[in-house]
């Protein structure tokens, strides 16, 4: 079951005008005199009452830490103890840099771990091991690690990290050869919670869908959806999407090969690739009209329906295998205020699971008022 539809719960009752008549009732039933709004007793115990509220929802709040549903912080953080499963930290990004000397030597050049290059911006990248490049060679490429934790360090396209911090003798230039990623902040509390949901997947080995799952996710806080298939017998094929439905490049697919390739985690007959999904673009061109007695509200109703529509793009990006579905569209310009919307794009359009939806072109035309 998932968590959202399990029943909500109360430890204790917390209603202040059901403590306060409670407390009331049995003082008079017990005193066998009736209490007037404005007695002294009856103040005194509404001041008891109120003291009997708070104890109340610090009760219930306690309790419900201990159910996941609930629990926050570092009470979330003991139970995935439970089912040995840690909150994943902030993590650095990472990227690959290629260095290129200014003649090719007759000995090994050797570039030591740590050496900096950077963008450009206060954002530096330290080779993680010692790089050789060979006698009669003129370039190598060594694995570099962003200096700090975070998504400060995403993002950088093929070639942007090309400044020499840390100067090496007989290297010319520095590139990095792919976009760095996989910066991440600590995990949420909602990731975490849904992490720990999934958690009993773990105790197979990853060949059940759930298993690759969870351990894909494992990877990075940023890996927000998962896909598993098998097209063959033996055979399986893992697309990881990202938050905001970004695309992984290759950095970050090539930690969760190495992850699900763990003896511990990959069965021995399969063969596992994982790749990124595959996009299907989409247009949306909407027209829509508000009823004229809105017109007051018409501004705010057109902001409204701008968000709305840009709501939906969202939305179909955020997770693998979401049809593109218009009446989503509708339902949301509606909500937002539209009077009616002529929906010309998208159309339906089921999409495969290890694929996403990705809006190409948005075009929203207002109509104009009209009666209702």
């Amino acid at each position: 079951m998932e968590l959202k539809q399990l029943p909500d719960i109360t430890f204790a009752e917390s209603d202040p005008d059901v403590i306060e008549t409670s407390v009331i009732e049995i003082y008079e039933s017990l005193s066998g005199r009736t209490l007037a709004k404005a007695d002294p007793v009856r103040l005194f115990l509404l001041s008891l009452a109120a003291l009997i509220v708070q104890q109340r929802v610090i009760i219930d709040t306690a309790a419900k830490q201990n159910l996941l549903a609930y629990a926050k912080d570092e009470y979330l953080d003991h139970i995935g103890v439970l089912v040995g499963t840690d909150r994943l930290q902030s993590a650095a990004a990472t990227t690959t840099l290629q260095y290129t000397l200014s003649a090719k030597r007759e000995q090994i050049t050797i570039i030591s771990a740590g050496k900096r290059s950077t963008p450009g911006n206060d954002v530096y990248f330290a080779t993680d091991t010692d790089l050789a490049i060979q006698a009669g060679e003129l370039t190598g490429a060594v694995s570099a690690t962003c200096t700090q934790k975070g998504t400060i360090g995403n993002d950088f396209a093929i070639g942007e990290v090309n400044k020499i911090v840390d100067n090496v003798p007989f290297v010319e230039t520095v590139v990095n050869t792919t976009k760095s990623e996989g910066g991440s902040d600590a995990e949420t509390n909602t990731a975490y919670r849904g992490r720990i949901h999934e958690a009993p997947e773990k105790f197979s080995t990853a060949g059940p869908d759930g298993a690759y799952e969870y351990h894909t996710k494992e990877v990075s806080t940023l890996i927000s959806d998962v896909s598993v298939d098998s097209p063959n017998p033996g055979e399986v094929v893992v697309t990881a999407l990202l938050a905001d439905g970004k695309l992984p490049g290759q950095e970050l697919l090539d930690a969760i090969t190495a992850a699900l390739d763990d003896r511990k985690v990959r069965p021995l007959t399969d063969k596992v690739t994982v790749s990124a999904p595959e996009e299907v673009k989409y247009n949306i061109a909407v027209k829509y009209w508000i009823d004229r007695d809105d017109s007051t509200n018409a501004v705010a109703i057109q902001a409204a329906v701008t968000t709305a529509v840009a709501e939906y793009a969202a939305w179909q990006k955020t997770k693998l295998g979401r049809d593109i579905n218009p009446t989503e569209l509708a339902y949301k310009m509606r909500a937002a205020g539209a009077k009616r919307a002529e929906i010309t794009e998208p159309i339906y359009t089921a999409i495969k699971k290890a694929q996403v939806a990705i809006a190409e072109s948005v075009a929203v035309t207002f109509g104009g008022l009209e009666d209702g």
